[in-house]
């Protein structure tokens, strides 16, 4: 740092005066053929220079050796880098005001139109380092407002020649927007800065997003010049370990040749490609998107970079369906208080003599300011009075404000590194003073370390750039054509690898209303090989697929051992699976303990019924069919338990034969119990004497007849086909081995089904009959809920049972059986144990008595 012994003004003077003279003997200054095209200056302690493509047209190159008298003026205004120029002057202006950041130096201000060429982008730069006099002579060269420190350029290109011809006077640049990773080279570019990202990462943010949608095939357009170029090898390295392939690559020309503007886009619309990844400024993809429009190129997914993912100045309302869904990478928003309003200061009535302000004038309202304008000129005539505000266009807009910002903080880093250096150790003489005052301008430009207005912390990394931070933009397009960015992730360089891409593809309005499919190839899916297409990139290839119980391994099918099978992805052999129900699944634990449960309940529903067998609640409902009912009922449970476990020839001829039987007893008692309550009121009608014929003999003889059939049809079915334990292939084409009993006979199975449903709907009849016969406890209602679930359980099994796979055929046959056994249970004998066990004093014989 340095600090003088007189003051910081007079300081300033020597330095300004020494900078580019530096030798005593310096009578005179020249300067030869410098072109500059527009510029505005402010005086001030210390003057920041800055560089900015107002224009995007430059002139014709000036050949002659000799100083320029009238220069030709650039055309084309670019109403957004203006608003990057206007944002300079409001930053600088902003520390001006601030007591505290550079409390007695004022800024001043050198800003010049580069026209968005090299060549004039350098005239620019020298004549802000050396002064716009073509030659002034002896102590006038003191007077030229030269500059110390440069914030530009706008492009990577300009940037490379600007900071290599300055580099060599360690004049510092702290750029804006030049992104390209080749201004990271520090021995080259040793005094060069940069607000803005490398694109480095912003290459990398489009692998990782190509990655995330499964793009495996991409076309790429770039523009010819260093941002471009150096951009596609960046990205080019990135897609090689992801095995994303690129169909083409082609190459926007700076000359903006309208034959190879159109054949680039014949080959976009030719390629089967549907994503096109850009690496290209914004007025190159002005024209190569203009020619998109003509030809109508549509289901093209644009991937854009930070160069325009948020600039409509190109975006016609009429190429709304070919731009929509658009996604880019932008750097990072801010809002700038008060920025609005000054730029809605602009006024060719207050400031007419100011540059530029003609130009952006009549580009924002399609008018002229022309002194000679005349009534048949076919553009029309300015008040000067048109409202900036509300019709100021990209200019006035401060929504999007990202390359803007990033001019913002680049002048703040430069009055926080004067301030730094206010604040250090003086030097005792002037040796040398001005290599030393720009090598310590670079050291604490490179050091600073502050906050912003805004509020973001703003330091340069060990590359002297910021750390990478992109936000996700989306192209939203509203029903009357206008175009929404709208942010739906972010790219945080800093976040730990695999971490930095954060994307809610949610939020993501795709132009197509999908997410597009861009692939030379489907991938082969399980089961399948691919096989190289002859002549194509790898990403092309024809699936080839493997037989059932073979395995891929990308080259050849190759089939499973014996005993072996393969997995569902086709990559490996497993052992096959042994399946049935069994006590260790989860299943076979349920069923098992609901099995005990009912039988446990009917056991104690039982042993309360013969407590209380005196009772008279258990004599009107015949105790006798009551503990046979009951008896059976725990069979009905217990016989499940026979269904669980390794099938085996003992056990797959009893699980039906012992469940058959066991619902035949239950049905028949039930029947018999409905026969007799249904008689029994019949009986009590004068002269009716038919209870006579439904005593206890004839219940018995009922029970054992209904019983003797269900035997007669489980013998036959043992003895003529009897279910046996096989083993069968199941799972995907015989993945496992499942072991079941086979039914034998399906006639047997059949009529041992049918007749317990025979029995089961004749009861249900009978039941329904007698439901509303007059008796305090009349069971007959309750019976008649039992068979209606009864019959409804076993309706369902049917279908069930027959579309159920291996150990599952078991398990819907155990739950017919468990869920019909609790409907008889908890239907027919729960309302008894409330009375008998909660109401005794209903227990009564005048309580069972009709009245």
């Amino acid at each position: 740092c340095i600090i003088i012994t007189k003051s910081f003004e007079s300081s300033f003077s020597l330095f300004f005066f020494s900078l580019f003279l530096c030798s005593p003997q310096s009578l005179s200054c020249g300067l030869q053929a410098r072109f500059v095209s527009e510029s505005l200056y402010k005086e001030g302690d210390v003057i920041i220079g800055g560089l900015f493509p107002v224009h995007v047209e430059a002139p014709e190159p000036y050949h002659a050796f000799t100083q320029i008298k009238q220069i030709s003026r650039c055309q084309g205004v670019d109403l957004r880098s203006y608003r990057w120029l206007k944002t300079m002057i409001f930053t600088v202006e902003e520390i001006n005001r601030d007591p505290v950041l550079l409390p007695n130096i004022t800024l001043g201000y050198l800003v010049a139109d580069t026209c968005l060429a090299e060549g004039t982008t350098l005239s620019a730069a020298l004549a802000l380092v050396t002064g716009q006099e073509g030659t002034v002579l002896g102590a006038e060269c003191s007077r030229a407002p030269m500059v110390p420190v440069i914030i530009g350029d706008a492009r990577s290109s300009a940037s490379i020649v600007v900071a290599d011809t300055l580099g060599v006077f360690d004049i510092p640049m702290v750029s804006y927007f030049a992104s390209c990773a080749c201004l990271s080279d520090s021995r080259r570019f040793h005094s060069f800065l940069r607000t803005v990202p490398s694109d480095a990462f912003q290459a990398k943010a489009m692998a990782h997003l190509l990655h995330l949608l499964d793009w495996t095939w991409v076309g790429v357009v770039a523009g010819d010049d260093e941002y471009g170029k150096s951009g596609v090898q960046l990205l080019l390295k990135e897609l090689e370990n992801t095995k994303i392939c690129v169909d083409y690559l082609e190459f926007i020309p700076k000359s903006h040749s309208q034959s190879r503007i159109r054949r680039t886009v014949e080959r976009i619309q030719s390629s089967t490609a549907r994503v096109v990844v850009t690496f290209a400024i914004a007025p190159d993809i002005e024209v190569l998107l203009k020619e998109v429009v003509v030809q109508n190129v549509t289901n093209r997914q644009w991937i854009a970079t930070e160069a325009w993912s948020t600039s409509i100045l190109f975006f016609d309302p009429a190429s709304s369906s070919l731009l929509a869904g658009t996604i880019g990478f932008a750097l990072r928003r801010a809002d700038i208080q008060g920025l609005g309003a000054f730029l809605a200061q602009l006024s060719p009535v207050k400031q007419p003599n100011e540059p530029f302000v003609k130009d952006v004038w009549e580009e924002l309202f399609g008018c002229s300011l022309a002194q000679d304008w005349q009534p048949s000129s076919k553009t029309p005539k300015c008040t000067g009075s048109e409202n900036v505000e509300k019709h100021g266009r990209i200019y006035t807009d401060v929504s999007q404000l990202r390359v803007t910002y990033n001019v913002y903080k680049a002048v703040y880093a430069i009055a926080s590194a004067i301030h730094n250096m206010m604040a250090c150790q003086p030097v005792t003489a002037y040796d040398h003073l001005c290599s030393v005052f720009l090598l310590q301008l670079l050291h604490y430009l490179n050091a600073v370390n502050f906050t912003t207005p805004v509020g973001d912390l703003v330091y340069f990394e060990g590359n002297r750039e910021p750390s990478a931070s992109y936000d996700i933009m989306n192209w939203h397009i509203d029903e009357s054509g206008a175009v929404n960015f709208v942010q739906v992730g972010q790219f945080d360089a800093a976040k730990g690898p695999g971490q930095e891409l954060n994307i809610n593809l949610e939020k993501v309005v795709w132009g197509g209303g999908w997410v597009p499919v861009s692939v030379c190839s489907a991938s082969c899916l399980p089961g399948t090989r691919k096989a190289a297409q002859k002549g194509k990139p790898v990403c092309c290839f024809d699936c080839l697929p493997c037989a059932a119980g073979e395995v891929s391994n990308m080259t050849e099918c190759v089939r499973c051992p014996e005993r072996f099978w393969s997995n569902t992805e086709r990559t490996r052999c497993i052992p096959k699976v042994v399946e049935f129900l069994s006590l260790q699944d989860t299943m076979g634990i349920v069923l098992t303990v609901l099995s005990v449960t009912g039988a446990t309940l009917t056991t104690t529903v039982l042993a309360a019924f013969f407590h209380h067998r005196d009772t008279p609640l258990v004599r009107a409902n015949n105790s006798e069919l009551s503990f046979l009912l009951l008896v059976s009922l725990a069979l009905c449970f217990l016989c499940v338990l026979v269904f669980i476990g390794r099938p085996a020839p003992w056990n797959c001829m009893l699980r039906h034969t012992l469940f058959g039987v066991s619902f035949v007893i239950c049905i028949a008692c039930v029947l018999s119990k409905t026969v007799v309550v249904l008689v029994a009121f019949r009986a009590t009608l004068p002269g009716s004497n038919l209870m006579q014929y439904f005593g206890p003999i004839q219940q018995r003889a009922g029970i054992f007849l209904c019983t003797l059939v269900q035997v007669v049809i489980c013998l036959l079915w043992l003895l003529l086909a009897p279910p046996l334990p096989t083993e069968s292939a199941g799972g995907e084409l015989g993945a496992r081995v499942i072991l079941q009993c086979t039914m034998g006979s399906v006639v047997g199975f059949v009529l041992v089904l049918g007749y317990i449903g025979f029995l089961a709907v004749v009861c249900f009849l009978l039941a329904f009959f007698a439901r509303k016969l007059p008796d305090n406890f009349n069971e007959a209602k309750f019976i008649t809920f039992s068979m209606l679930i009864f019959c409804a359980v076993w309706i369902a099994f049917v279908p069930a049972y027959v579309s159920s796979p291996g150990k599952y055929t078991v398990a819907v046959e155990i739950f017919a059986i468990l869920a019909s056994s609790y409907g008889l249970l908890l239907c027919i004998f729960t309302p008894k144990c409330y009375i008998i066990l909660l109401k005794p004093e209903k227990n009564t014989k005048k309580n069972m008595m009709p009245r």
